[in-house]
C-alpha cells in the first residue's frame, strides 16, 4: 500500500498552500465520507489535509438579517446551538438528525457542502435558504455552487470558510431517512422570506435541486394543500434498492407537504 502524507496546517492560507501543490491530496473537515470512499476505491490521496485544528472556521455569528456558520462547525454543535435554535430552528433539526451520535460530532458543515453528496441534508439547507458560501477566494451564491455528482463550484485549492444563511421568515425540512445509514432517500427543504418562496430536494437526484413548480404554487398560497397540486415526474430521478424512481416522485410532494405544515405550525 503507498503510504499517504498527513499535514495539520495552522491557518486556511497554509491549508490551501498545501492543497495547491499537491492536487492528489485530500482535505479533511470531519472525514466522514473519506474512509467509504477510499474502502470502494473511490478516493486514493496521497496526503490528507486536515482543517480540525483551524479555530478560525469554527464561529457562529447571528445576527436580525443572517446566520453565518464557519466551515469546521460539526452537526452537533449546529444542533445543540441556542443562538441558531433561535433564528433558524429548521437547520437546528436538520442537524440533529444526520446519521448517529459518532457522525454528528464528527461531521462538519463545510464537509458535507464541499462533498455535495446526492442524499446529503445540509445542501437541501443551503439551496432553499439561498445561502452564500464564503471560501478563501470569494462568494459563491447557492444557485450556482451544487453542479452534479459530487460536483461543485469550487475550484482547486479553494476552501469552504463558512456558510451565510438569511434568516427567513418560515422553514422547515422533512426527510424519510434510508434507515442504516440515515441519509435522504427524499429530503424536502422549504422555506418562504416575505413574498418568495424556495423549496430544495434532496436525495432524489444526482445531487440537490429546487422545485420551482411547487415554488410557484407556495408563493401565492403558502398552505400544506398546495403541495398537493404538483406532480414530479420520474424522468431523471434515481432509481436504487432503496425506491424506484417513481417511488421518489411520489415522495417529494408529501414530504413538501410535511415540511410546509411544520413551517406554518
Amino acid at each position: 500500500m503507498a503510504s499517504i502524507s498527513y499535514h495539520r496546517p495552522t491557518s486556511v492560507a497554509e491549508a490551501a498552500r498545501l492543497a495547491a501543490e499537491d492536487p492528489d491530496a485530500k482535505v479533511l473537515a470531519g472525514g466522514q465520507s473519506v474512509l467509504p470512499a477510499m474502502k470502494l476505491g473511490l478516493l486514493r490521496p496521497s496526503a490528507f489535509i486536515d482543517l480540525a485544528g483551524l479555530g478560525e472556521l469554527r464561529g457562529i455569528r447571528v445576527d436580525k438579517r443572517s446566520l453565518s456558520i464557519g466551515a469546521a462547525v460539526t452537526h452537533a454543535a449546529v444542533a445543540e446551538s441556542r443562538e441558531i435554535l433561535a433564528v433558524l430552528p429548521a437547520l437546528s433539526r436538520l442537524a440533529e438528525d444526520i446519521g448517529d451520535a459518532q457522525v454528528r460530532n464528527r461531521g462538519t458543515i463545510g464537509g458535507s457542502v464541499a462533498n455535495n453528496d446526492p442524499a446529503a441534508d445540509y445542501p437541501a439547507a443551503v439551496l432553499a435558504l439561498d445561502a452564500t458560501i464564503h471560501t478563501n477566494q470569494r462568494a459563491i451564491a447557492a444557485d450556482a455552487f451544487f453542479k452534479g455528482l459530487f460536483e461543485t463550484d469550487l475550484k482547486p485549492a479553494e476552501l469552504i470558510t463558512a456558510i451565510e444563511f438569511p434568516v427567513p421568515a418560515r422553514a422547515a425540512y422533512v426527510k424519510f431517512p434510508q434507515p442504516a445509514s440515515r441519509f435522504a432517500l427524499v429530503g424536502v427543504f422549504v422555506a418562504q422570506t416575505g413574498a418568495s418562496v424556495r423549496v430544495a430536494v434532496t436525495g432524489a437526484s444526482t445531487h440537490v435541486f429546487r422545485l420551482t413548480a411547487l415554488e410557484q404554487e407556495l408563493a401565492r398560497r403558502f398552505v400544506p394543500e398546495a403541495c398537493s397540486t404538483v406532480t414530479v415526474a420520474p424522468q431523471g430521478l434515481n432509481s436504487d434498492v432503496h425506491g424506484s424512481a417513481a417511488y421518489r416522485a411520489s415522495l417529494i410532494p408529501v414530504l413538501a407537504r410535511r415540511a410546509v405544515q411544520a413551517a406554518v405550525g
